[in-house]
């Protein structure tokens, strides 16, 4: 069984930052890409960054220059930084990998969420 853990989300005022972490564990062989989501309720979730085995990232383009996605391969870890937050990116922050496992294949995974609030 795989499963991913968020940690990092909390109460920030506006202009300030937070970093976001998400261990793979379980009977991984590799990671493909790794994305982070957001939801706030009644609406879609929403794709935030992602980024690729080889590194590559892009991001939506509401958090271009403030969030930066980045992975640790060795310890099947996916960050993301965000700075200069403000209000509307409040939002339960999810993170999701394509996992390789040792046996029965690869596996889409989410994590649990976590709550990001920033107020004004």
């Amino acid at each position: 069984q795989v499963q991913l853990v968020e940690s990092g989300g909390g109460l920030v005022q506006a202009g300030g930052s937070l970093r976001l972490s998400c261990a793979a564990s379980g009977s991984i062989v590799s990671i493909n890409a790794m994305r982070w989501y957001r939801q706030n309720p009644g609406k879609q979730r929403e794709i935030v960054a992602i980024i690729t085995s080889g590194g590559s990232t892009n991001y939506a383009d509401s958090v271009k220059g403030r969030f930066t996605i980045s992975r640790d391969n060795a310890k099947n870890t996916v960050y993301l930084q965000m700075n200069t937050l403000n209000p509307e990116d409040t939002a339960v922050y999810y993170c999701n990998a394509l996992v390789q496992r040792t046996s029965f294949g690869a596996v889409e995974v989410w994590g649990q969420g976590t709550l990001v609030t920033v107020s004004s």
